[in-house]
């Protein structure tokens, strides 16, 4: 969630700073790619206001994404929904008391308060966020819930991690270098608008979509959508602050039409810069102090693996084999399981086995057979040999995919 920094206050001593260079080139790096992009590419008819909407001056699609570039906003505060629905199956109320049950026992047994536990409620309902930004050093999210609020606070080298129903602290520390910081789950429409931008190529179509307003904003709408069949993403819309270049909404809605998958928005926003005080925290009196450390520790002594990877590097890593199949919007990733056989079937499986085959569609081709379980977004085949395929693709896309890779 770091913010965007002015390059126009550079001066001679900060040209010299590693951290100060490492953050503006990582500003780049959605710009430099989107507009090396075809002109082709990116819609250069200005937007026009419909009826009702906005009357701001004409912009380019190209234009947009450089507004977006260039944006200096480091300090807001305000209110942002979140509205995620990948279509999951009904596990007849299962799915959301193994959510509850994580949230309230955290990771690996660990504390409530663990971020990594706690921001897992985001990937499915809607919740409702504050948030708070005083440059790329302090930041504070705030998860509200029914009669508790879970807080996750950066200040400087701290994290902190507050469960208000548990009363339980988590405390960590982030790398002073700041590259720990930009592997924090999104939580605003920048965040996500960054990640849809560097899927920008000529496999990509943009174009500016009129006007509207947004938490009391006047924005335009930039569109995003896959040129190539077989995507199970139909369109991604971003608000743009015309006056600032923030997004302020991201929405994505799904080829097969219908609710979008993600909807994030603010419903207020100030870009005045928040209290000091936003960012102070103390450990309430009474409250249960986990140190990150002492999960790792009870992670080693209970035999359970250690945190994910957290970069895409040891991620791959991690996998057996991980490669990408296709290009652009139907790229596929294939990794190995070393598991043969595929799902659990028969007496093997058991109950188990037979619950999980339901969920999935079963499909043969050239590589064999395999059960293919769909989202409204993302779709994965396990095939019999242990091989997995995911990707935003339809599921004959992923068919095609596996039949090319075999």
């Amino acid at each position: 969630m770091a913010p965007y920094e002015s390059d126009d206050t550079t001066t001679a001593g900060e040209a010299g700073e590693p951290r100060t260079r490492r953050r503006r080139a990582a500003r780049y790096v959605v710009p430099v790619t989107v507009m090396g992009v075809a002109a082709a590419t990116i819609g250069l008819v200005p937007a026009i206001a419909d009826s009702g909407d906005p009357d701001l001056p004409e912009i380019t699609a190209a234009q947009l994404i450089e507004k977006i570039a260039k944006s200096d906003v480091e300090r807001l505060s305000g209110t942002v929904k979140i509205t995620t629905d990948l279509g999951l199956p009904d596990l007849g109320g299962l799915e959301s008391s193994l959510t509850s049950g994580a949230a309230g026992r955290g990771e690996d047994g660990g504390s409530s308060a663990d971020p990594s536990a706690k921001l897992t409620e985001l990937a499915s309902g809607t919740h409702t966020l504050r948030v708070a930004v005083d440059g790329p050093d302090r930041q504070k999210v705030s998860l509200l819930e029914n009669a508790a609020e879970y807080s996750l606070i950066h200040d400087g080298e701290d994290v902190w991690g507050y469960d208000s129903a548990s009363n339980e602290v988590y405390h960590g520390t982030v790398d002073a270098s700041g590259e720990e910081r930009e592997q924090r789950p999104p939580a605003t429409p920048k965040d996500f608008a960054e990640e849809a931008l560097k899927s920008v190529d000529d496999t990509t179509s943009v174009t500016v979509d009129g006007t509207a307003q947004v938490a009391g904003r006047d924005a335009y709408r930039l569109v995003v959508k896959p040129r190539q069949s077989g995507s199970t993403v139909g369109a991604i819309s971003i608000a743009v602050d015309h006056r600032t270049g923030m997004p302020l909404k991201f929405t994505l809605t799904p080829a097969s039409g219908g609710a979008a998958v993600v909807d994030v928005g603010f419903t207020e926003v100030s870009f005045d810069k928040p209290a000091a005080s936003t960012f102070e925290f103390t450990p309430p009196k009474g409250a249960e102090v986990t140190e990150d450390g002492e999960l790792d520790h009870g992670r080693e002594h209970s035999g359970k693996p250690e945190r994910a990877p957290k970069s895409e590097e040891d991620l791959a890593e991690g996998l057996d084999g991980l490669k990408m199949l296709g290009e652009g919007w139907n790229s596929v990733a294939v990794f190995d399981t070393g598991g043969q056989g595929g799902l659990p079937t028969g007496e093997a499986g058991g109950d188990l086995g037979g619950f999980l085959g339901s969920l999935g569609d079963q499909v043969k081709g050239d590589f064999g057979t395999g059960t293919v379980f769909s989202t409204r977004l993302v779709n994965a085949l396990i095939t019999e040999d242990g091989k997995v395929y995911v990707g935003t693709v339809t599921k004959d896309a992923l068919v095609k995919a596996a039949d090319a890779g075999k």
